[in-house]
């Protein structure tokens, strides 16, 4: 993407992909890495059902804090509250991700709900297995490609592909402030 002119990148939201982690800080030094709080949501998956509710609760209630500094402070008392019940390795892992998944609180609070989380991509890509998995199988790539491209002009031209997704005019704000706070 950036041989292809991408610039000015601030952000990266993804699962943990960790090659795509690791290259970030080659193509995009000065862009802030966040984990899809979705992904890391899976920590539940090491969790008996009988305490699923209960340990999702306490970590939709990290991200439900009104800053960075709360949001950490929170972690930490899930991480306890997790030891205390016995569920060290889902302590662990809240313990060791939970900042990755605070990147967003940087950025305006009015783009935190679409920054926290990859979903938007995640839809269209599950769109396009949809798509794809209907025909079964191609005849060469050239056909494969024509379909997906097809399939993604068609979401980009509907009313989903219309939509404003963030008013950057918001961020925009928030870095001139900050320009002033440092002069």
């Amino acid at each position: 993407m950036k041989e292809r002119g991408l610039t000015g990148v601030q952000l990266v939201t993804s699962d943990k992909c960790l090659g795509l982690v690791e290259v970030l800080g080659e193509f995009y030094p000065e862009a802030a890495w966040q984990r899809c709080m979705v992904h890391w949501y899976n920590v539940g998956s090491s969790v008996p059902k009988t305490k699923m509710k209960e340990v999702m609760a306490m970590l939709k209630a990290i991200h439900a804090q009104e800053d960075r500094e709360a949001a950490e402070k929170k972690s930490v008392d899930v991480v306890a509250k997790l030891e205390s019940i016995k569920l060290g390795k889902a302590s662990r892992a809240v313990a060791e991700g939970a900042g990755e998944t605070l990147s967003y609180m940087a950025f305006p609070r009015e783009h935190w709900v679409r920054l926290r989380t990859n979903n938007p991509l995640e839809r269209i890509m599950r769109e396009i297995r949809r798509r794809t998995r209907v025909v079964g199988a191609f005849p060469d790539g050239n056909s494969a490609l024509m379909l997906v491209a097809a399939r993604l002009r068609h979401v980009a031209g509907s009313k989903w592909g219309t939509r404003k997704y963030l008013d950057m005019s918001r961020l925009r704000d928030q870095q001139r402030e900050k320009k002033y706070e440092n002069n």
